[in-house]
């Protein structure tokens, strides 16, 4: 069996985290997504084995942490290469895992949906937004770029994973690293809020960690 370890990088997951990072991205322009050739073999995405963890907070005070889903995905590899990939996620699935109390933690999975008419825009706004998607750019030099799509924004991320391709397996695990909500439109109680108390406002930062496997 065959066995390639490629140092990459992609994005699957949201967090708001006031926690520092060591990975961070500046997301740029949207670029040309990358296309398989006719000779690649694809790969699709084990949903039940694939999975998006978010960790968030405020600036001052406590975080929350869950997951996303992926909702379906391909990965397109060619003599042991990634060619290209794209990965629906699933924004109705973001989960809290952190809070036990019932109410409390759909109170919270609601707001970060966008469950009412008074909250619906405050976070991901599901209802008109109901899947993100990341598309893979450029893998070049022990790194990925590709484009993030939220809330019907798309901007180009680059950073680091680890990918290993198998004969019949491709799995991804991307280490934690930043990117700024608010490039996507995820502005509230942002770090730029003027009208918000101090213990309210909500770091820009989005930590990003998961986990995908594609079988053949």
């Amino acid at each position: 069996m065959k066995k390639i370890v490629l140092s990459l990088a992609i994005v699957a997951g949201l967090t708001f985290s006031a926690t520092s990072c060591k990975n961070s991205t500046e997301a740029t322009d949207a670029q040309e997504v990358a296309e398989a050739t006719v000779e690649a073999e694809t790969f699709d995405v084990n949903t039940a084995e694939s999975v998006i963890e978010w960790k968030g907070g405020k600036v001052i005070g406590g975080t929350h942490n869950g997951t996303i889903a992926l909702s379906s995905g391909t990965v397109s590899v060619k003599e042991g290469a990634v060619e290209a990939g794209t990965f629906v996620i699933d924004m109705n699935s973001i989960a809290v895992l952190d809070i036990e109390d019932a109410e409390k933690k759909g109170w919270l999975e609601g707001h970060l949906k966008g469950a009412t008419a008074e909250n619906a825009d405050h976070f991901f706004n599901v209802s008109e937004f109901p899947e993100g998607k990341f598309e893979i750019t450029t893998i070049a030099d022990g790194n990925i770029e590709g484009n993030l799509t939220l809330k019907g924004i798309t901007k180009n991320v680059k950073f680091p994973a680890t990918v290993t391709v198998t004969d019949n397996e491709v799995t991804i695990a991307a280490d934690a690293f930043n990117i700024d909500r608010t490039q996507w439109n995820i502005n509230f109680n942002s770090e730029s809020a003027t009208d918000v108390a101090k213990d309210n406002i909500i770091s820009n930062n989005i930590e990003i960690k998961f986990a995908v496997k594609a079988t053949r």
